[in-house]
């Protein structure tokens, strides 16, 4: 089961009907009506409106929205409304409320503060989730089904920590080989009886907040198992829904690179990703690129629904500055661009109290239709609704992968040594920076992922090598093509427990080098590692990380320039095959990275579009009917003129170009070629 069809991309996003008296609701609808809002996602957080007892289920409220987007000709995502409990669950059962990382038990309030292992709460949650599908399941107007809400919050009580031992038993089967995967003669840490093991919090294996533990594979095995409690609380919904309704698609949004939650281990149970695009500010729009692929990569790069952004400004930051004009459209197609098949905000109006209050909202407090925010969603619905479906089920034509890894993230970041300030995200999103200013398509997929289709394989701080993976990156240069690595790879196994082999462990082979020992010093400490020779060499201050390289056949391309290793490798390529292995032993910076990025795409015969601007951005899609889309997006506020690098027509405009003609894009502006 796949995405919800639908005649053209669905637009709107989350409303909340039940925070405003219903003479309201027809104001809003005349609004949505004048920015072509077809779609509505309700319900997703009205579970005290619809149980406001443990035996009482009360639905005229969802009733009557549901009545109305219906009667108004919406499309409905229609939520279970279990984002949050009420406050009657946490009375009758205390159990279902969290016990922090600091060992403090919770009572109610906020919304991620549900304990996934309470059989009240997972018992509740189930049910109200089959009844609201038994009720609307055959309601022509309700689309898709959206459980709960950015999952998260992990808990430690005493019925996760039951929880988690019966996830061991069946993980490790014995505690012999539970012992040996932790390591545990270390300390003198030897489990004897499974109710010995504690789940790893402030009061037991951790100093110093959750990323000091003493223990990295009883941290692991539990940062995996609270992944796999929430996925049962999903799944139980799931199961509910599937009881009366066996043809509607069910999601849940999701968060980009979040990190409590390893999303590939949920993907096979959704019947579509979704999830919300917040972006860091000051951050580059490669972030969200980045964020968008992983999303798609989730389902085989299917296309995902862009379930949440900002029309406007955030609430929930220190700092929450305003998107300026034009930045809402461009970054709504870029989400298309990179496999968003439904573009959708929170929120529609916005509410009068609580912390969101000051979020911003496609309809503002005055509920005006003359606002700068109000006007740019109405064009962007006008124009969407003119882009009609064309890009809808389209699919990216990557060549290249990068892989990415929730168990490199946790073991990397919870690591003793070599250096804290390394961060997974960080040390990823370089690599696909590069990828992206050279305007190359990829795809972001785990480390599960089949690999035959691509000519280079990305794979930075791939700190956790599993399997059969050594040996299918093997297999993609014995074909003729490239893989990179950075540094820090190749170091553990599954378990997090050091191969006994040569640094880079497993990867060493494909590599062609051995690291005996490695330096780390503070993130304002700079080596300068020289890329390549002659007027062509360029210099790159790499930070944190310098592992001390060794060829085993590998050819230097980069080499430090400083310490008592000035001279050696820092940068290697070894011919595997009929292709190569490309190896980046430190912390370069961008433009560092973008050198060797751009070396391996032209060594491995990748065609890229780069543009000579950073600010251009470039993507392409193929529709199911094979119709190429190749989208431009101008993520400067300033006009830029590059050459068309195909001939086509841009669907947003009618213009037409050949392939090598001047096109020009406003700042922030958007342009859609259909090729010729």
């Amino acid at each position: 089961m796949s995405l919800p069809v639908t005649p053209s991309t669905p637009f709107g996003g989350d409303y909340n009907p039940e925070q405003w008296p219903e003479h309201v609701w027809k104001d809003d609808y005349r609004l949505f009506d004048a920015a072509r809002i077809d779609t509505v996602t309700l319900g997703v957080f009205v579970w005290a409106k619809t149980q406001p007892a443990e035996d009482t289920y009360d639905f005229a409220v969802l009733d009557r929205a549901v009545d109305e987007a219906e009667a108004q000709g919406r499309r409905i995502c229609l939520a279970t409304g279990t984002g949050a409990h009420p406050a009657w669950l946490a009375r009758a059962h205390p159990d279902v409320t969290r016990t922090d990382f600091e060992g403090r038990k919770h009572r109610f309030g906020q919304r991620h503060n549900s304990c996934p292992s309470s059989p009240a709460f997972r018992r509740l949650s189930a049910e109200l989730a089959g009844r609201v599908a038994e009720r609307y399941a055959d309601r022509p107007s309700v689309i898709a089904w959206h459980i709960g809400n950015e999952y998260g919050g992990a808990c430690y009580c005493d019925l996760c920590a039951a929880g988690f031992r019966d996830w061991l038993r069946e993980r490790y089967g014995t505690l012999a080989a539970l012992n040996s995967a932790w390591y545990t003669d270390f300390w003198s840490h030897t489990f004897y009886d499974w109710d010995e093991i504690e789940p790893p919090s402030a009061l037991t294996e951790h100093w110093r907040g959750p990323d000091h533990t003493a223990f990295q594979g009883i941290t692991l095995d539990y940062l995996r198992f609270m992944s796999d409690a929430m996925l049962a609380n999903f799944r139980d919904e799931k199961a509910a829904i599937r009881r009366f309704s066996p043809d509607l698609p069910v999601t849940t949004n999701f968060m980009g690179m979040y990190r409590p939650i390893d999303y590939h281990r949920w993907a096979e149970h959704l019947d579509f990703a979704s999830w919300d695009n917040y972006p860091p500010e000051n951050t580059t729009p490669a972030w969200m690129g980045l964020s968008h692929d992983l999303m798609r990569g989730l389902k085989g790069g299917q296309p995902f629904w862009l379930m949440e952004q900002a029309p406007t400004t955030t609430a929930c930051r220190d700092v929450n500055p305003v998107k300026r004009p034009g930045v809402m459209r461009l970054w709504s197609w870029q989400a298309i661009a990179h496999g968003a098949d439904a573009v959708l905000y929170f929120q529609m109006r916005a509410s009068r109290g609580a912390s969101e209050k000051l979020f911003g909202a496609v309809i503002n407090h005055a509920g005006r239709d003359d606002t700068r925010v109000f006007r740019e969603v109405a064009a962007l619905g006008a124009e969407l609704e003119g882009f009609g479906a064309v890009a809808l089920g389209a699919r990216t034509p990557a060549k290249v992968a990068l892989l990415f890894d929730w168990d490199s993230w946790w073991t990397l970041e919870i690591s003793d040594g070599p250096n804290r300030h390394v961060r997974y995200p960080q040390v990823v999103l370089s690599y696909y920076r590069a990828l992206w200013e050279a305007g190359v398509d990829v795809d972001v997929v785990p480390v599960t992922a089949a690999l035959d289709g691509y000519d280079v394989v990305v794979a930075p701080a791939l700190h956790m090598v599993k399997g059969d993976l050594a040996e299918r990156l093997e297999a993609v240069a014995r074909r003729g093509g490239s893989v990179l690595a950075s540094y820090l790879s190749g170091r553990v196994d599954e378990s997090d427990n050091a191969f006994l082999a040569d640094v880079p462990g497993p990867l060493a082979p494909l590599m062609g080098i051995r690291i005996d020992e490695w330096d780390a010093r503070e993130p304002d400490f700079t080596n300068p590692v020289l890329i390549g020779s002659g007027p062509d060499a360029v210099e790159s201050a790499a930070r944190l990380v310098f592992e001390l390289v060794i060829p085993q056949g590998a050819e230097v391309i980069g080499s430090y320039q400083a310490d008592f290793y000035a001279g050696t490798p820092a940068v290697t390529r070894n011919s595997y095959g009929a292709g190569h292995g490309w190896y980046v032993a430190a912390g370069l910076d961008q433009a560092g990275v973008d050198r060797v990025v751009r070396q391996v795409l032209d060594t491995a015969g990748v065609a890229t579009r780069h543009p000579g601007l950073p600010q251009l951005e470039t993507a392409a899609r193929v529709a199911p009917d094979g119709t190429r889309l190749l989208f431009l997006l101008n993520h400067g506020d300033q006009p830029v003129t590059a050459p068309a690098v195909v001939g086509g027509t841009d669907l947003l405009t009618g213009d037409t170009f050949a392939a090598g003609e001047p096109i020009t894009l406003d700042g922030h502006g958007v342009r859609v070629l259909r090729e010729h």
